[in-house]
């Protein structure tokens, strides 16, 4: 959506919403709604407690303009409906905002029932980068993470430099699958790498027989677009039928998800990833992630979605310290107004439009099932 007409829609929507003020001492409070169950992936957990750490850093450390940030999860079991209730519940706990929500069928929903527009609340990062939540978006609507849209690219645009011009592409029927195509198509024509698509039912019992057909296709990699779990099981079934090539997903498909389904079959696989190596040491960002992590108590190895929550978090506070007002109409404001947010080596910055980061990086799974980036 283009920075004049969210300015517009967000005045709009500041004009039939009353605003409100901070009370002395009152907490902070974000609310985070998710698949805590119902989800193979275990994102929503790993983002939450990315998001406590933080929280729990920045309060020791005085809070936001004096006051601490609270956290309050609700879990939607991984169904539009189930998150269309807790949003109700959620919106009687006044939160500032709503962080990393995850499921393009969820928040597709919010933003068709407009639930968003009577609503005190703005919505921070949400999972995936379907382009389908950009374009137009919504104006209380931001994406931290790079969209599916600019991995997808990113990963065709590495095929290329290492001379693969040719890629098998197991795509499963879903909406995050097409969107994804539809990505691939156009970067691959613009760059002039052949695709060759086989698409897979949404509920298909095997992917044996997709696979081995992508498998026999002369081609110089492959290419798995859809859910995490769809991904994960393609890139096993891609391996088991003799697919000893490169072969690439994005961001959302956990190593040791592939790593689980068969020993062995991650070693080589390029993830996209939207966020700096959580277990990395060359950035600021990764040494005050990962003392936050430890004084919460989670062990490493860390995780991205674990990273996701934190710098969901960061950007939050960072918005909030610069409004006085508590409300979503003056976090928007803050938000856009304070221009490159530099989070120690990675850059957030919505003054152009709702989309903070174009940070996309290709990661590589070693033997241990680990990204190496």
């Amino acid at each position: 959506m283009k920075r004049r007409g969210l300015l517009a829609a967000t005045a709009a929507a500041a004009a039939i919403l009353p605003s409100r003020g901070w009370s002395a001492g009152e907490d902070i409070v974000a609310g985070q709604i998710g698949p805590f169950t119902g989800m193979p992936a275990p994102d929503a957990r790993e983002v939450n407690q990315g998001i406590r750490a933080a929280f729990a850093q920045i309060n020791a450390g005085g809070g936001v303009n004096g006051r601490r940030l609270a956290l309050f999860e609700l879990d939607d079991g991984y169904k539009d409906e189930g998150f269309v209730r807790q949003f109700a519940e959620a919106m009687k706990r006044r939160p500032v905002a709503l962080l990393s929500p995850v499921g393009t069928r969820s928040i597709q929903r919010m933003l068709d029932e407009k639930l968003l527009d009577a609503a005190d609340t703005l919505v921070l990062n949400a999972i995936p980068g379907a382009e389908s939540l950009r374009s137009p978006g919504h104006p209380k609507l931001f994406h931290i993470r790079a969209g599916d849209r600019q991995q997808v690219e990113r990963i065709i645009r590495h095929a290329v430099t290492l001379g693969m011009t040719q890629m098998a592409v197991l795509v499963q029927d879903v909406p995050i699958g097409k969107s994804q195509l539809a990505a691939a198509v156009k970067a691959a024509e613009s760059l002039n790498v052949k695709l060759t698509t086989f698409t897979v039912a949404a509920n298909a019992a095997s992917l044996a027989e997709p696979a081995a057909r992508a498998a026999a296709t002369p081609s110089h990699s492959a290419l798995v677009l859809g859910s995490p779990k769809f991904g994960a099981d393609a890139i096993v079934a891609l391996r088991k039928a003799g697919h000893a090539k490169s072969v690439y997903a994005l961001s959302y498909v956990p190593p040791a998800m592939v790593m689980q389904a068969a020993e062995g079959a991650s070693r080589g696989v390029a993830l996209a990833q939207v966020f700096p190596n959580p277990n990395g040491s060359k950035m600021a960002l990764q040494h005050r992630f990962q003392d936050a992590m430890k004084r919460a108590g989670v062990t490493g190895p860390y995780t991205v979605f674990h990273l996701e929550g934190y710098v969901n978090a960061r950007v939050l506070a960072e918005g909030l310290r610069r409004t006085r007002e508590a409300g979503a109409a003056g976090l928007a404001r803050a938000l856009r107004a304070m221009g490159d947010c530099d989070l120690g080596g990675y850059h957030v910055d919505f003054s152009r439009d709702n989309v903070g980061s174009s940070f996309v990086d290709i990661a590589v799974i070693n033997g241990a099932g680990r990204l190496v980036y």
